[in-house]
């Protein structure tokens, strides 16, 4: 067997040079100082006698040809050699190591307290943390394998992804007290179509509207657009419009102070999906296994976020 010129730290460099685009950038992410990390990789490219990356001052670190090929098996080797460590720590009856698990921004309040003190509860040796970002975001991450989980809506997701579901959520109306319409058990988003919409738009959230008013072939008055779950809520309550958002909150106390009114919808829709993202062809380590199905029993019985 012929001996190994590299080290698994050059490698865990190689990958995030790759994953950033620039050598600040990963250094920064590997706690190592710039100029330290620039000849690790500069020392990897000579044990491998290949270039790994075209190096350009506007550009960043490029991966050349060959680059993209040691990438793939670079990041296997990684995952391999930690789930070398895994399972020796696991001898004593314990997952150990780090885990860092992505999140929709907006699913975070309603998910990460619970995952994060449960999980950690059961599991006092992984280190866990969470990223909050947009849904395309997420996506990107899981694919590049910068991240190994995360929680997110389940539809238009990436060919790439593999998706567990932890729980389903139906639209809701938001109004104002005082409506017209607030004393209903349901409400018509159909009876709303002429009332200013305050849209939150977010992707997916976004698209998830416009597919669910899809179905009722209604064209809604859009009144203002906000990228604030809690603005929209705000908005509402002083009568500014009417709302359809998915996440519940557990009070109808806004922000302000101002109160408002939640109520199913009429019309018979779809529900959405929630749930834990992966990469297809990425085998998960132990503790990434154990937090997805941890978070599937966890939202099992009451679901993410609270009925209207």
């Amino acid at each position: 067997m012929n001996a190994v010129r590299y080290t698994l730290r050059q490698l865990e460099y190689f990958v995030a040079v790759a994953e950033t685009g620039t050598i600040t950038t990963a250094a920064e992410r590997c706690h190592v100082s710039a100029p330290g990390l620039s000849l690790a990789l500069s020392e990897l490219e000579k044990a491998l006698s290949v270039q790994l990356f075209t190096r350009r001052r506007a550009k960043g670190a490029v991966l050349t040809t060959a680059g993209q090929a040691v990438l793939a098996h670079a990041r296997t080797v990684l995952v391999e050699a930690d789930e070398l460590q895994e399972s020796a720590s696991m001898e004593g009856g314990q997952l150990s190591g780090s885990l860092t698990v992505g999140c929709y921004t907006t699913l975070a309040p309603f998910v990460i307290p619970r995952l994060l003190t449960g999980f950690t509860a059961a599991h006092p040796r992984v280190d866990l943390s969470f990223e909050e970002s947009s849904q395309p975001v997420l996506e990107r991450d899981l694919i590049s394998g910068s991240l190994e989980l995360a929680v997110m809506y389940g539809h238009d997701l990436h060919p790439q992804l593999g998706f567990r579901p932890i729980s389903a959520l139906p639209p809701y109306v938001l109004l104002p007290i005082g409506h017209p319409m607030s004393r209903k058990r349901k409400v018509s988003l159909r009876a709303l179509c002429e009332e200013p919409l305050i849209l939150f738009d977010v992707s997916p959230s976004t698209e998830n509207f416009q597919r669910t008013i899809g179905k009722l072939g209604i064209e809604p008055r859009i009144g203002f657009r906000t990228e604030s779950f809690e603005l929209v809520r705000c908005l509402v309550a002083r009568g500014v419009g009417y709302g359809v958002l998915f996440q519940h909150p557990k009070t109808d106390v806004t922000y302000d102070g101002e109160r408002l009114v939640s109520r199913p919808v009429l019309e018979d829709l779809p529900v959405t999906e929630i749930g834990v993202a992966y990469l297809a062809s990425r085998r998960l380590t132990q503790r990434a296994l154990s937090f997805r199905d941890f978070a599937a029993a966890e939202f099992t019985d009451d679901g993410v976020g609270y009925p209207v």
